[in-house]
């Protein structure tokens, strides 16, 4: 190998390190904000759980509350 060809291959070793560098940086800044977004997202849910189970019962009956079907 010449010098010239070790020379461009390393340039083309950095060229792509410095790529993957910014990748992984912005893959890392993705990764926190969907963390962000799913911890939101599960204190939604948990306020909503907490609504419905403060709602007053729902209009359907249990099944001991049910009267029979009629006989014919």
């Amino acid at each position: 190998m010449t010098n010239q060809t070790i020379e461009a291959r390393l340039d083309e070793l950095e060229t792509r390190l410095a790529f993957q560098d910014d990748m992984i940086s912005a893959l890392n800044e993705q990764v926190a904000q969907q963390e962000l977004d799913i911890r939101k997202l599960w204190e939604a849910k948990q306020h909503l759980k907490k609504q419905l189970s403060e709602v007053s019962p729902s209009n359907i009956r249990s099944d001991a509350d049910e009267a029979p079907p009629p006989h014919y």
